[in-house]
């Protein structure tokens, strides 16, 4: 079950440490390859969150850091919850 994460312009390598291996727990138990990118912006407090996995398996959503939404817990929860539709 190889896991590629990308993760850019999210403030500090600890931060983007800490989304890996958010990322990497997410996915753990899911059979096939899957590459997942968290890319921040400089210009806005939004985030680019991509997933895509195996049998074309492609979710995206727009992490808003006011909503609190830039924190790795959160981001592995949201992961979860984009998984668990995919097997229902």
């Amino acid at each position: 079950m190889p896991v590629s994460v990308t993760v850019a312009h999210v403030g500090s390598e600890k931060i983007a440490s800490e989304i890996r291996a958010a990322v990497e727990h997410a996915l753990a138990d899911h059979e096939g390859d899957w590459h997942v990118s968290v890319i921040g912006s400089h210009a806005t407090d939004r985030w680019q969150l991509k997933l895509e996995g195996p049998n074309l398996f492609e979710r995206s959503y727009t992490l808003e850091g006011i909503a609190g939404e830039h924190r790795a817990e959160v981001i592995r929860a949201l992961l979860m919850r984009m998984l668990a539709k995919r097997s229902a």
